[in-house]
């Protein structure tokens, strides 16, 4: 069991980036779209790639432990919280476009990515303007929706390998497919990414943008907390449509409920602890598969300690 030198670690880390980047015992609840989650013993937010690399390193030297937050929107954190190193990017969010070309990074959001390729009149991302994700979840985990994903326009990134390592990988690379990639296994961590897009109307773009929007905010449930779709669409059929059908929606445990709005989503409904969330989790699987014979896949990812006691 891995326990933090507080001080020693705390000012290894604001030698390498500004000790307004550098929190302890931070709530991560306060960083999650469910807003659940324990405290990380550090949860560090650098500003450039070298930092991000100098941090990488000394995680590998002092064997730290080491995780990457996104801006926690497909994500369950324990009660327990995160041991060691919590990295986010968040002030990695630049995005500058060149002729049909966009180089966004990594902590940006990818509806803002989509938002300035229509800005520029360009198509390909249409998709992505209700993903709530950032540029590196999104890659992390091929996201997508209503009939487009990533790899349809990834062109190549520029990640940090486990070792600390800048490298520049194609997207073929990255073994990008259904909802996954070959990120997490490999251990990278992105720091930017380059799309191909087309040239469009900026009006028709903007339709198909409007009318996606609005499928989303009329459908799911975003007037409460969630980690948005719970479960990958299992092969030849919709796993909202099996838990509705297995008389689920509603059905709650403490805080966190099944929605009545859509029931692909589980919702902190009141005041929900994670344990609760993933025990509810459970607790669909368990009867989508009793009554159905389906299994449920969790897209979301369920990651952090066990509270102690």
């Amino acid at each position: 069991m891995f326990v933090v030198n507080v001080r020693e670690t705390y000012e290894q880390l604001t030698a390498i980036t500004s000790a307004d980047n550098v929190q302890v015992d931070e709530a991560l609840k306060d960083h999650t779209y469910t807003r659940l989650g324990g405290k990380a013993d550090f949860y560090v937010t650098p500003e450039t790639y070298e930092e991000v690399r100098d941090i990488v390193k000394l995680s590998n030297q002092k064997q730290i432990p080491f995780t990457l937050l996104g801006n926690g929107s497909n994500l369950i954190i324990k009660d327990g919280g995160i041991r060691g190193i919590v990295l986010n990017l968040g002030r990695l969010a630049d995005i500058r476009i060149d002729g049909t070309r966009m180089v966004a990074q990594s902590g940006a959001r990818i509806i803002e990515a989509s938002r300035e390729a229509l800005s520029c009149s360009l198509t390909g991302l249409e998709f992505a303007c209700g993903i709530p994700g950032t540029v590196g979840g999104a890659l992390f985990m091929n996201a997508g929706a209503y009939g487009g994903e990533i790899k349809d326009v990834l062109v190549n990134t520029i990640v940090i390998d486990r070792h600390g390592d800048l490298l520049t990988l194609s997207a073929d690379d990255l073994d990008l497919e259904y909802r996954s990639s070959n990120i997490p296994e490999k251990g990278y961590i992105v720091l930017e990414a380059t799309f191909a897009l087309g040239e469009g109307d900026y009006d028709a773009i903007k339709s198909v943008m409007d009318d996606l929007t609005y499928k989303r905010e009329s459908k799911q449930p975003l007037e409460y907390p969630s980690c948005g779709s719970v479960f990958k669409r299992p092969p030849g059929y919709f796993a909202g449509k099996l838990i509705q059908d297995s008389a689920l929606q509603g059905q709650q445990i403490g805080g966190a409920a099944v929605s009545l709005k859509h029931a692909g989503f589980i919702i902190n409904k009141d005041g929900a602890m994670a344990t609760e969330y993933i025990h509810l989790i459970r607790h669909v699987q368990n009867t989508v598969k009793k009554t159905f014979g389906v299994t449920l896949e969790c897209e979301v990812k369920i990651i952090g300690e066990d509270p102690s006691g």
